[in-house]
């Protein structure tokens, strides 16, 4: 066994090579693995390498920033050796009950935590912890990798797996530093990125952009043995039966509040500058305010906030995208210190090509862009740890579509005049007519609805269901359809799971997790602390969506602690960008370019001239979907970069 280590000035991340026929791997391997890490840890590199196994670690200090948090880690007779990225929220109550156990530590960190909770539950350890993770375990006395993600996905890992070896690592470009894997584009995913316009289909499965290059799916694990054997299991999941029949408001608030609170203070803990994104929406705004709140009641470590917390913010000119009149509602309550930047479509160009490196896949939005710059602001500040507000849309009703929902179970369960009046409350609230909700409700509820049966018949593409700009040899390839399997029986409860696990929440997480390692930032979730999940899913609808307003309990529950703008706030605006404006004007140039280029008319993927059509149409205000713009711009200069 040999193991080596270099102290560098360069957060986390985590890589390993397993080969199934005991060839050597060298230091010059890793150290190229190592290195493409650079901006996931910058503060200590390490290595564990043996016959047929390496392991590498690049580490961003947050707590205990001694040597002793150095890994990978082993435990005291050195058979078991960890590579780690993430937090284990709960690991100061875990490694008191393991030292009750004859568990001895040697450091204050959550990585040990994970190497003797294997030793004493083995595998079942991954059900004691609270947080987020991906981490790559090697068992010397059974000569196998195990592998784990968190429940939902917070943290990435990739691999690649043929007959020779084993390779993972937290970002594809590690995994291809070894130039003999093959490596191209993945047909599959780019046709469901581009052919769902308005939906993001892209990170529900274990199939990446780059074919070959696979990724552990959120909340599964994975143990992969010296002879090349790999078994893959689910670890966790959402239950149906859980479910709470009846709860009065006020029981449901106070468990909410509860739940929240410690949520957020298990995500305070760290030993380097800590800050907030605040976007002035609901979510954000509530996280602000209950740290604020737990300062005033002395709940937080000062030397880890500051005198004021400091919250970070994307503001637009354009009045329609620009949330400053509830941010600065939250800063007024709260006194918090606001940084603010100005994204501008002026220079989204010029800096696309680094954002596009950093994310490493395509992206659904310029949206994802803005929370990058904000990232950007949050480190020229000098702060390591943000968190942020993503998963709170998931658990607790946040989008448009679980009205839809809603309307569905109220008509099934028969219960016409709460139906009649969701409907009346939503069309006052939102601005949707009566008659189109109502029609809405009809066409994806009723069975023998004309629409469902010509669909039914034709398929999509005959439907016109896909983008009239896609190739059509490309659609006739892979437009199949994408299945998914029902878990809940009520329209509402599985709206909320399709979201979490399925379309919107997967993405997400990838581009928060990319957007904040690009700065060496590390971003915590609260609302996907797994048991506030597990509470809001068992909730009964009324819980989340009620007279027209959604995310009822969090209203409820935060209350007093909310300014009064954002308690009431209805209408979402969900971190948009005016790309619309930007596309027309200071894009528009550079957009026209690259759908005219030689490259770009010659993909497989698009009919160029109907793409051309497209952009003229939206630039002359014709009724054309705009979304797909930056997808089809996105995807050609990720191709252009990557190869």
């Amino acid at each position: 066994m040999k193991k080596f280590r270099e102290v560098i000035n360069g957060m986390c991340g985590i890589a390993g090579i397993l080969n199934f026929n005991d060839r050597p791997i060298g230091k010059e391997t890793l150290k190229a693995m190592s290195d493409s890490l650079y901006r996931r840890g910058p503060d200590d590199a390490g290595f564990y390498l043996d016959d047929g196994i390496a392991l590498i670690h690049r580490r961003l200090s947050i707590i205990d920033l001694t040597a002793a948090g150095h890994q990978p880690m082993c435990n005291e007779d050195k058979t078991i050796w960890l590579t780690y990225n993430g937090e284990i929220y709960n690991y100061s109550e875990l490694a008191s009950e393991l030292k009750a156990r004859g568990h001895v530590f040697k450091s204050r960190t959550d990585s040990e935590v994970i190497i003797h909770g294997y030793e004493e539950w083995g595998e079942d350890c991954l059900n004691k912890f609270n947080g987020m993770w991906a981490f790559a375990l090697w068992d010397t006395r059974k000569k196998q990798l195990f592998c784990a993600r968190d429940r939902f996905g917070i943290k990435p890992f990739y691999y690649f797996l043929d007959e020779n070896r084993f390779i993972f690592a937290s970002e594809i470009k590690t995994i291809l530093t070894d130039k003999k894997i093959p490596c191209g584009p993945n047909d599959r995913v780019i046709f469901d990125y581009l052919a769902y316009e308005n939906n993001d289909y892209i990170d529900h499965t274990e199939e990446t952009f780059f074919d070959g290059i696979k990724r552990l799916v959120p909340a599964h694990r994975m143990v992969v043995d010296i002879n090349g054997g790999c078994k893959i299991s689910r670890h966790w999941d959402l239950d149906p039966s859980k479910k709470i029949v009846r709860i009065s408001d006020q029981e449901a608030a106070q468990r909410f509040h509860a739940l929240f609170e410690d949520s957020i203070r298990l995500r305070l803990q760290s030993e380097v500058p800590l800050g907030t994104c605040l976007s002035g929406g609901l979510d954000s705004s509530s996280i602000v305010c209950m740290i604020s709140k737990l300062i005033s009641n002395d709940g937080v470590n000062p030397g880890v906030i500051g005198s004021r917390q400091k919250t970070f913010s994307a503001c637009f000119e354009d009045k329609a995208c620009d949330e400053r009149e509830f941010i600065k509602a939250v800063v007024e309550r709260t006194r918090v210190e606001t940084n603010y930047v100005f994204p501008e479509g002026k220079e989204l160009f010029d800096l696309a090509p680094k954002f596009i490196e950093d994310q490493g896949e395509p992206v659904a939005g310029t949206s994802q862009w803005a929370g990058w710059m904000v990232m950007r602001l949050a480190r020229e500040r000098g702060i390591t740890v943000v968190l942020n507000g993503q998963g709170a849309d998931e658990i607790l009703a946040g989008y448009g579509s679980y009205f839809l929902a809603n309307f569905k179970d109220l008509f099934k369960g028969l219960r016409w005049s709460s139906l009649k009046n969701e409907i009346d409350k939503y069309s006052e609230y939102h601005g949707y007519p009566k008659q189109w909700l109502v029609r809405e409700l009809f066409r994806h509820f009723v069975p023998f609805h004309p629409f469902r049966w010509k669909r039914r018949l034709l398929g999509d593409e005959e439907m016109g269901l896909f983008p009239s700009w896609l190739n059509k040899d490309f659609i006739k390839t892979h437009g199949g359809g994408i299945e998914e399997k029902e878990k809940y029986n009520g329209y509402m409860d599985q709206s909320l799971y399709h979201f979490l696990t399925f379309e919107r929440l997967p993405s997400l997480l990838r581009y928060e997790d990319r957007n904040s390692m690009a700065f060496s930032i590390e971003s915590r979730l609260p609302f996907l602390d797994y048991r506030l999940v597990e509470f809001c899913f068992s909730l009964p609808s009324r819980q989340k969506i009620r007279n027209g307003i959604g995310k009822v309990v969090l209203r409820n529950a935060l209350k007093e602690i909310l300014p009064h703008a954002v308690h009431q706030r209805i209408k979402k605006i969900g971190f948009a960008t005016p790309e619309i404006l930007w596309f027309r004007t200071d894009c528009r140039k550079q957009i026209e370019e690259i759908i005219h280029s030689k490259s770009f008319r010659e993909r497989r993927y698009f009919d160029g001239d109907a793409v051309v059509k497209h952009f003229q149409g939206f630039v002359n205000g014709e009724p054309v979907n705009p979304r797909p713009i930056w997808k089809y711009i996105n995807l050609e200069l990720w191709l252009r970069q990557s190869f």
